[in-house]
């Protein structure tokens, strides 16, 4: 069965911004499934001023010190 976005409900999400990158925390449950934690990374398009998803990678401290408070309140949403 292919991926079906129509079944993806976003439980909980919150961003926060950097000079040149986003991160979002959201809690997605995927056709009333068991709630799952996802973090996501966009990178800035300097030329444009368009978002672009990336592959999440490391965290810098400061991406960490940002985030840590969106997971603990994604917590509730798990």
């Amino acid at each position: 069965m292919a991926f079906d976005k129509s079944l993806d409900k976003e439980l909980f999400g919150e961003s926060v911004e950097f000079e040149t990158t986003k991160l979002r925390v959201s809690v997605f449950s995927y056709n009333d499934g068991t709630p799952k934690l996802q973090i996501s990374r966009e990178l800035l398009n300097t030329e444009d001023g368009s978002w672009k998803w990336a592959k999440m990678g490391r965290l810098t401290k400061d991406e960490v010190v940002a985030i840590l408070p969106f997971i603990e309140k994604a917590k509730e949403h798990l």
